[in-house]
C-alpha cells in the first residue's frame, strides 16, 4: 500500500497521455473500421482520465460528473458507428476503408 501514496497527478496526466497518442497512431495508421472506432474510444478514455484527475486534484466533482455525460454520448456514438459498420459490412463484404471512395469527386 505504500506505492499508493507515491501516485501524483503527472502520472495520471502520463498514462492518458500515452493512451492518446496510441488512439491517435492507431486511428492514423490502421485501415479497418473497428480498429478505428476502438481507437476513439481509447482517445476518450484518455481524456476522461485527465478530467478525472484535475477534479480529484482541485477536490471538486465537476470533472466526474462531466465524465459521466462523456460516457453517455461515447456509448451512443458506439451503437450508431457499429450500427453503419455492420451496413458497410452487408453491402461491401469489409470494413477496410480503402474501399469507401463513393463520395469522391
Amino acid at each position: 500500500m505504500e506505492i499508493l501514496h507515491n501516485i501524483t497527478i503527472n502520472h495520471y496526466l502520463g498514462l492518458s497521455a500515452v493512451l492518446f497518442a496510441l488512439g491517435v497512431f492507431g486511428m492514423l495508421f490502421r485501415k479497418n473500421a473497428i480498429i478505428i472506432f476502438m481507437c476513439v474510444e481509447l482517445m476518450l478514455n484518455a481524456v476522461n482520465l485527465a478530467l478525472v484527475s484535475f477534479s480529484k486534484m482541485h477536490g471538486d466533482t465537476d470533472g466526474q460528473i462531466f465524465v459521466f455525460f462523456i460516457m453517455v454520448v461515447a456509448a451512443a456514438e458506439v451503437a450508431v458507428g457499429l450500427a453503419i459498420l455492420m451496413m458497410l459490412y452487408r453491402n461491401r463484404h469489409t470494413t477496410d476503408t480503402d474501399t469507401l471512395t463513393d463520395l469522391k469527386g
